[in-house]
């Protein structure tokens, strides 16, 4: 596939708070999420915004003067505001037509194809040729796993290149290696990490017998109302721990659905009381209120066992994450993720852990994959910038819409129909919870 071009790249972003946009001017909390940010400083002039899409003009006026008023004015000039995607298709020009979409919305109007909760569907039906690129936020949807699974056979069919954000999966930074008990680095090494930790158990051979999974949350500053109801998100074990589920799956593979088992911790429950809820939760209603604590238990299909637990515990900003992941000899744990990544390997060679700790890793940047310079940053890896927007050029400048069918040849780590195995997962996390309660 050819590299991107001196050409501008036209996308139009779904505005989506605060995944697409930081509103760091009103809560310095959702900066790290900010992918137009990303996207500006990677891509530069090249990007051109042509229009944002939501419902919340005013909303999206707010954060669109704020663009006007910064150095990227140049990819704003020309954005135009839409309250839904007919109007922006109403009125679209020819030289308008956008090459991706950064959809963020939230996931109970998308993943389904029932009308109004159906957006990938819409834009199928508004763009049946040459389908604009789509990248997508996580988690795919709030209806079933099967109206999903609908949606994934449509956007298959339509061969367009589409990316879901599970960006834990392209993690990358500089590893210096070093050995426990030991202050001195042994070599520094810019590699992608979770990568590292697939390559390991491949060039071993290694058959994955367990992996464990933790998640605990920082809920003080959790604002958003529909966070806290699980008929909006979901609850924070769809929303937020599919990062962990996601990867749980990347390494010990299928799971057995039917061997699911969990239990969770309610709001009504004595140990359920938190101090510091940010929204006034009295306004949801007592069954909508989303749980404290989901522990779960399940067999992978190649028989390995695998558990996770995910809290609403702390306070301030940092969550608190570790995955571990066991072969016949062999421990792997990836540590904090989120703020200051570090990787642990235990080798049939010794007990001293190889301690790698990460550094200015940008998975979230590696993850849009559109507007990535892929010369000289360590936070750019050419097999992951050429990725989606290697692709969505190839697509733009086809006549055929000869896109790859196979993920590999586009290197997108997460495709639809595998993010909607995940999807599946973490349903069955919350169907097999509730479950629990009613005994």
């Amino acid at each position: 596939m050819s590299a991107l071009g001196p050409s501008s790249l036209p996308s139009l972003l779904l505005q989506a708070a605060s995944s697409t946009w930081s509103l760091s001017e009103l809560d310095t909390s959702t900066f790290p999420w900010d992918h137009s940010f990303r996207l500006e400083h990677k891509l530069g002039p090249r990007l051109k915004v042509v229009a944002i899409i939501d419902p919340a003009t005013s909303v999206a006026q707010a954060v669109l003067d704020r663009k006007r008023n910064s150095f990227v004015v140049s990819a704003y000039a020309e954005t135009r505001i839409c309250a839904s995607l007919d109007e922006f298709v109403e009125t679209m020009k020819e030289e308008d037509r956008p090459h991706a979409f950064i959809v963020g919305s939230p996931p109970a109007f998308r993943g389904s194809i029932k009308p109004g909760r159906d957006f990938e569907v819409q834009v199928l039906r508004h763009f049946p040729n040459n389908t604009p690129a789509m990248f997508l936020e996580k988690p795919l949807s709030t209806d079933t796993p099967e109206e999903a699974g609908k949606v994934a056979r449509m956007l298959v069919d339509s061969r367009t290149i589409l990316s879901v954000g599970y960006f834990l999966r392209y993690l990358k930074g500089l590893l210096v290696f070093i050995f426990s008990g030991s202050p001195h680095p042994l070599t520094t090494l810019a590699v992608e990490v979770v990568q590292t930790m697939r390559k390991i158990l491949e060039d071993n051979n290694l058959e994955v017998v367990a992996t464990i999974a933790r998640y605990a949350s920082s809920y003080a500053f959790s604002t958003k109302h529909a966070w806290w109801m699980k008929s909006k998100d979901c609850g924070p074990i769809v929303e937020q721990a599919t990062h962990f589920v996601d990867l749980s799956r990347y390494f010990g593979g299928e799971v057995d659905l039917a061997s699911v088992q969990a239990q969770q911790l309610d709001w009504d429950e004595p140990a359920g009381e938190l101090s510091v809820v940010p929204v006034d939760e009295k306004s949801v209603e007592p069954a909508d209120r989303i749980p404290r604590v989901t522990s779960a238990c399940w067999k992978y299909e190649n028989g390995a066992v695998g558990t996770l637990v995910h809290t609403l515990a702390l306070q301030g900003y940092k969550y608190s994450c570790e995955l571990e992941v066991y072969a016949d000899g062999y421990q792997l744990k990836l540590i904090d993720p989120y703020n200051a990544p570090e990787l642990r390997v235990r080798t049939p060679h010794g007990d001293e852990e190889q301690i790698h700790k990460v550094r200015f890793g940008d998975s979230l940047l590696l993850r849009l994959n559109l507007f990535t310079n892929p010369e000289g940053s360590v936070n750019c890896s050419p097999r992951m910038t050429h990725a989606f927007i290697d692709a969505t050029e190839a697509a733009a400048h086809s006549t055929d819409n000869a896109i790859a069918e196979d993920d590999e040849e586009t290197d997108i780590l997460s495709s639809y129909e595998d993010a909607c195995k995940t999807y599946a997962f973490n349903q069955q996390f919350k169907k097999t919870a509730a479950a629990g309660k009613k005994k």
